[in-house]
């Protein structure tokens, strides 16, 4: 079955060549992007993706044209899916770039592709995750650490290490040492009730999911939110760790290095957290 992307307003076949080798996101990876979900037809958080893409696209300063609006984004994204016949539950993409040029002739030049791909519904994983400190990296604290950047270096190498090292996924330093996300995925952790997760202002990525756990945290059944410095001997000594992102919800980590976790609060707050998404 023929699948299709969406490339600045015009659908393509996928593999179709679109994107010029000079294209900003390729050539600087100068750009941003959104990794959301669709189910039964609509974008789940879509507010706070929207919200997260714009002032991204702000601090980045980009000349956004004026069509590039949440409400036709929205829809191109809801009409592609249905052309794909996965607008039931689906992965969407959708990435921003300076488009096309050199590094100082793309002040008024802005490309987008949206693509689509159908998920399985998945429930909360009873194997629990494996990870590890990637350690060939820090990540800076800077005015763009916590913006969904085309520049994925740091978490594309610690994704290869986690795989070379037969982990389900790594865990990223800042440049003080201390945790600040995973490849893909936002870390809560939870001692003696209490849930945790770092805050931006230690670099983390600024998570759509991890967004709506801090600004929804009355579906915690007698728990409370907090926002700490992790570091590792914090995980070492925490209870249970989960990780988060917009597509799979909540993860369980069942281990890091020699110390398990169990999944006794984990599991109820997966549960609150299908009822109310």
């Amino acid at each position: 079955m023929k699948k299709f992307i969406n490339y600045n307003g015009t659908i393509y076949e996928e593999g179709q060549a679109v994107l010029a080798i000079t294209d900003h996101s390729y050539r600087y990876g100068d750009g941003l992007f959104e990794t959301m979900k669709m189910v039964k037809g609509d974008i789940m958080l879509k507010d706070l993706h929207f919200e997260r893409l714009y002032s991204g696209l702000k601090i980045l300063k980009f000349n956004v044209p004026a069509p590039f609006t949440k409400e036709n984004i929205e829809q191109e994204v809801k009409d592609l899916c249905k052309k794909n016949k996965c607008e039931e539950l689906a992965r969407v993409r959708l990435s921003v770039s300076r488009g096309k040029g050199g590094l100082y002739d793309c002040d008024n030049k802005f490309a987008y592709s949206i693509g689509c791909w159908p998920v399985e519904q998945k429930g909360f994983n009873e194997n629990g995750l494996v990870i590890d400190i990637f350690p060939d990296a820090k990540k800076s604290i800077d005015a763009f650490s916590n913006l969904k950047s085309a520049n994925y270096l740091p978490y594309t190498m610690a994704a290869v290490w986690a795989k070379e090292s037969k982990l389900n996924d790594a865990l990223i330093l800042n440049q003080h040492n201390r945790i600040c996300d995973a490849t893909i995925a936002n870390v809560f952790w939870i001692k003696d009730d209490k849930v945790y997760t770092p805050p931006l202002s230690e670099g983390c990525v600024a998570g759509v999911m991890r967004r709506n756990i801090l600004d929804s945290g009355s579906w915690i059944p007698d728990c409370t939110i907090n926002e700490a410095a992790l570091t590792k001997d914090i995980l070492l000594d925490a209870d249970e760790v989960f990780l988060t992102n917009a597509t799979t919800g909540m993860s369980w980590v069942k281990q890091f290095r020699n110390k398990m976790y169990i999944n006794t609060i984990t599991s109820k707050l997966f549960a609150n957290l299908v009822q109310t998404n």
